[in-house]
């Protein structure tokens, strides 16, 4: 308790005293509990943006995570963190959280004994003092106003107003207990939303300019998120649609949605004027592997019964073994099932039969979806997946077909393939359970106002 009573401390009085800048040869240390504390974060504020509420600071924070002490410098807007020196790589210390820029020119981040976490890198560069500007960029200047280093050449998962992001440019969000991560992409044609695991990378949200026009980058304006080709010339643009100018862009950690966001004075807090998606189906984790999210935005995990009266729990228990064999897996068909994730390999003019054949033939493939297309003139398409994520319920006749590799010999009570009631265990479970409940409630209201009907007429005779 006393740990934490002193961080608050240290928080308070380093907010009153904030300072618009930092001078070489400044150094301010951070005490460390010496016993890990799950949920603690020890948080002192060194420099004001002195600007109209909500305004930008600076800080530098301890913070337990996974059985450690993460060091970091942060930049807050408010109450958002929209800057993080530890964003792709946690500095962990003990004892101490200590930041230090250096007389020559160099800002630091400290353990105990001096150990060195995380550094700028602009020693001998004259260097004189550490301020942030209204945009909410951190910068390092010499006595000539000169950048020597910004915070904005390294994006994190924000992109604040004014802040440009060139081609080949990225945001990275990561969600907590997982070991997928989202990437916000700049790209020569496009910007896209992926959703990255390991070595995979499949998109599930892009927006291109008209006319097939290039990128050559892209900045954060009031009025919305603005696209300029070499010539600095705006070619797109992604509007707010409100009055009240837009603070930043965001990645969320927990979604892999993008956002642009307003600060709205009658609720104090920032609102969303724009999302890239804007149903949880359409998210790529919006379930778990193996789970599909259905209709009524809720999430039903593939079932399978592998002996009689025996049906696994789990989402992906049972798929999620050993899949290689052409003896000891098969491919299970889902009607009515799609998949958000984009630009996994693709081959075209196949039969779904030989789409099927291509996944049991290659180890690493989880599942596929095989498009036929509505009309008979469209050509056959398959799609191999190395990941059953992104799974969602869509409406039959698309002339779609998700089929998934499972253990041979998943059967039903009557010894057949269990497709047909797979699909209407899962993807019908939530859905039918909300039919249920409603034709049950109409026919109560039915019976009890019969019943007021008959009372009435006995009263009447």
């Amino acid at each position: 308790m006393k740990l934490y009573l002193c961080c608050i401390l240290v928080l308070l009085v380093n907010h009153r005293s904030c300072d618009s800048f930092i001078h070489v040869g400044h150094r301010i240390s951070l005490a460390v509990p010496l016993e890990y504390s799950a949920g603690f974060i020890g948080r002192a504020f060194l420099i004001d943006g002195n600007q109209v509420e909500p305004n930008f600071r600076v800080a530098l924070s301890a913070e337990a995570i996974k059985g450690k002490y993460s060091c970091s410098l942060e930049i807050f807007l408010g109450d958002v963190k929209v800057w993080n020196s530890g964003h792709y790589s946690q500095f962990y210390t003990s004892e101490v959280c200590v930041l230090e820029l250096t007389e020559d020119g160099d800002l630091q981040l400290k353990g105990a004994k001096e150990r060195l976490g995380w550094r700028t890198g602009t020693s001998g560069q004259g260097v004189e003092r550490l301020q942030i500007l209204k945009t909410g960029n951190l910068v390092l200047v010499d006595v000539l106003n000169q950048i020597k280093w910004q915070s904005f050449n390294f994006p994190t998962d924000v992109m604040l107003w004014g802040q440009r992001l060139d081609v080949a440019t990225r945001l990275t969000s990561f969600p907590r207990n997982s070991t997928s991560f989202y990437t916000f992409e700049i790209q020569h044609n496009k910007i896209a939303l992926y959703l990255n695991s390991g070595k995979l990378k499949y998109s599930y949200w892009e927006f291109k300019p008209p006319k097939n026009r290039n990128i050559t980058f892209v900045e954060l304006g009031s009025k919305g998120l603005e696209f300029f080709n070499d010539k600095h010339k705006k070619i797109a643009q992604i509007a707010s649609w409100r009055i009240q100018p837009l603070r930043f862009l965001a990645l969320g950690n927990k979604t892999g949605n993008i956002g642009l966001y307003f600060y709205s004075p009658n609720t104090q807090k920032f609102e969303a004027s724009f999302q890239a998606l804007n149903s949880t189906c359409d998210l790529p984790l919006a379930c778990k592997p193996y789970g599909i999210c259905t209709f009524s935005n809720a999430c039903s995990c593939i079932r399978l019964i592998t002996k009689e009266n025996d049906m696994n729990s789990d989402c992906n228990e049972g798929t999620s073994r050993q899949l290689c064999g052409g003896s000891q897996v098969e491919m299970l068909e889902l009607n009515g099932v799609s998949s958000v994730l984009r630009d996994a390999p693709k081959r075209v003019n196949v039969s779904k039969t030989a789409c099927a054949s291509l996944c049991l033939d290659d180890c690493k493939c989880v599942a596929a979806l095989y498009s036929s297309g509505k009309e008979a003139t469209n050509f056959q398409e398959c799609s191999l997946y190395r990941l059953a994520a992104g799974i969602k319920q869509v409406e039959r006749g698309t002339g779609l077909s998700y089929m998934v590799k499972v253990p041979k010999g998943t059967r039903d009570n009557h010894n057949k393939p269990s497709v047909k009631k797979w699909v209407l265990i899962v993807v019908g479970v939530v859905d039918g359970l909300i039919i249920i409940l409603f034709l049950a409630g109409l026919a109560y209201h039915l019976i009890q106002k019969r019943r007021k009907n008959l009372s009435g007429t006995d009263n009447n005779t």
